[in-house]
């Protein structure tokens, strides 16, 4: 898709957006948008973290394994009245 770009193509693209924001708002727009990008990693990390703890709990544990419940499960009660 961008094979055919130079560096004079990069070049140009700054350029024109130098003209469309201005110089004076350059600075807060790179300032936005690494709070945007620093905001955003921080939820992909906080993210990630709870899949993490999700899937720990999720899992059996060693000791777990091979054990009986300590609670019996109830018999199950039909529901067809003549029996």
């Amino acid at each position: 898709m961008f094979q055919g770009l130079t560096g004079w193509h990069l070049l140009i693209v700054l350029a024109v957006i130098l003209l469309l924001f201005g110089a004076a708002k350059l600075p807060a727009l790179a300032k936005s948008m690494g709070q945007s990008a620093r905001v955003f990693k921080s939820e992909m990390k906080e993210m990630k973290r709870d899949d993490e703890v999700a899937a720990a709990s999720e899992a059996p544990r060693a000791t777990d394994i091979g054990t009986t419940p300590s609670v019996a499960p109830e018999p199950r009660r039909s529901t067809d009245p003549t029996v």
